[in-house]
Order: structure tokens, then C-alpha cells, then sequence
């Protein structure tokens, strides 16, 4: 039987290929109850995944942001599957090159294992628990001296970009805006940008992989009260984030409170 890590970068693949057949291409669209696009490349990739992964570990419970969540399943389970099949769908669908296939797998509410295959970028961010974070297979490892501690980057939402731009630009640079949450938070692990906020609304199929490759690399996603965040729980969602190396936290996590740029 294949590790749970192999087993995920070699569905993650596959995914990303299926992902890429409607890349720019035909590909139907609706519109969710919330506003936000879901395509017919969303549900491929996310047949896909459920089928195979559950067909693989059966025992594993299921959270998808394309699937109906059966709380009740997915709460009885110590460990679970957790899966945004385009991380990033609006600007798939725009034909952005910042979109992921995004999985992660949590067991007793915390993320254990997680990739990020971004098939247009051709990078894959891949974390163990306990085992390292690695794009396209070179170890990440952020500056974890105090003298590395200034935030002089941060990268956000579209309009927490504008917000910040008007706002903080003799502060900060405002990187330009990534459609994909989970791609920000990467951009973190891989000492991209310094560091990565968000206002609520965030779904655990956003970040579980996400987290774990940023804590793997050495940094520390957390609310506004410097907590970490716990997965399959009964809500999905949750507050403000914040995300940075653990010496660049403090001072970006100081910066939104005493700013109040993500309330």
C-alpha cells in the first residue's frame, strides 16, 4: 500500500492534468448560492479525488468544497480527506496560472499530510507532519533568526490588496493579487512574501494542506488571537488569518490589531 504522502502526489497529478484538460478551454459554469463561480472542471477533479482516494483509504472520512458535507460521517472519523479541487476557480476561469489542486489529509483536527499541484506553474508543495515542506522537492526553510522579523511584504484578498495599497504603501508592499488562498499561503513557506492576511470567511478546504506546508517550512498560520486553527470541526469556516514565519508573526499579527485591517 502506497504512504499516505505518495498516495496524494500521485492523485494530485492525475487531478491536475484533468484540471488542465479545461484550462482555457470548454468548460460550463454556474453560480453558487454565495456568488462565487463553480465550473464543470471543479466537479471532474472532484469526482476524481473522492472516488479514488475513498477507494484507497476507505476508512478515511471526506470534506470537499464541491461535495455536500455529511457532518455527521466526516465528524465520526479521526482522519479525513480534505479537498478544494481548484483552489483558486476564479481565476482558473479567468486564466490565471496562480490555481491549485489543493489536499490535505487531518487526523484528530490536525493536518498530518497536504499538497499543492499548481499544473500550470509546474510546481508541487508537498508537507508531512514531522517531515518537512518541499517545493518541486527542495526543502523550505524560512529565516528563523530575530533579526529576520520585519514585515516589509504582505499579500491578501483583491480588496484587501486595494485596502492596503491606499493605505500602507510607505509601510508595506502589496504583492500583486493571487486568486488562490492557498497559493498565498505557499508564497509564505516558499519566503516569497513576507507574509499573507485574510479576512474571515475561510473554509478548512482552503487551508488544511496550506497550513501544514507553511508550519513544515517553519512559519505559523493563526487568527487574530495568535490561535491556531483546528479542522473538521462542526463549522468549516472561521475568522481572520494571519500567516508568516513565527519571527515575522508577531509583527504582522500586531500591525492587523492595532490596525484593524482585517475586522
Amino acid at each position: 500500500m502506497l504512504a499516505d504522502i505518495e498516495l496524494l502526489n500521485k492523485v494530485a497529478k492525475e487531478a491536475g492534468k484533468i484540471a488542465l484538460s479545461f484550462f482555457n478551454s470548454k468548460n460550463q459554469i454556474w453560480e453558487k448560492s454565495g456568488g462565487s463561480p463553480v465550473s464543470q472542471a471543479d466537479f471532474a477533479v472532484d469526482k476524481y479525488l473522492r472516488e479514488t482516494l475513498l477507494e484507497e483509504r476507505p476508512q478515511y472520512g471526506w470534506l470537499s468544497e464541491e461535495t455536500e458535507d455529511d457532518k455527521d460521517a466526516r465528524l465520526s472519523k479521526d482522519i479525513i480527506f480534505v479537498v478544494d479541487p481548484i483552489d483558486g476557480t476564479r481565476g482558473f476561469l479567468e486564466g490565471s496560472d496562480q490555481w491549485c489542486v489543493s489536499i490535505g489529509i487531518v487526523e484528530n483536527n490536525l493536518p498530518i499530510a497536504g499538497i499543492l499541484e499548481c499544473p500550470v506553474l509546474k510546481e508541487t508543495y508537498i508537507a508531512t507532519k514531522n517531515g518537512g515542506s518541499f517545493l518541486n522537492g527542495k526543502k523550505l526553510i524560512l529565516p528563523s533568526h530575530n533579526t529576520d522579523s520585519k514585515v516589509e511584504s504582505v499579500t491578501g484578498s483583491r480588496i484587501l490588496n486595494a485596502e492596503l495599497v491606499e493605505n500602507y504603501k510607505d509601510q508595506l508592499t502589496v504583492a500583486p493579487y493571487v486568486p488562490s488562498l492557498a497559493y498565498r499561503i505557499a508564497m509564505v513557506a516558499a519566503n516569497q512574501v513576507d507574509a499573507g492576511v485574510a479576512r474571515g470567511g475561510a473554509k478548512d478546504w482552503d487551508l488544511a494542506a496550506a497550513d501544514l506546508i507553511l508550519s513544515e517550512a517553519g512559519g505559523i498560520l493563526t487568527d487574530l488571537e495568535g490561535e491556531i486553527r483546528y479542522y473538521n470541526k462542526q463549522s468549516t469556516g472561521g475568522g481572520p488569518l494571519v500567516a508568516a514565519s513565527k519571527v515575522r508573526h508577531k509583527t504582522i499579527l500586531a500591525l492587523a490589531k492595532s490596525e484593524g485591517f482585517l475586522q
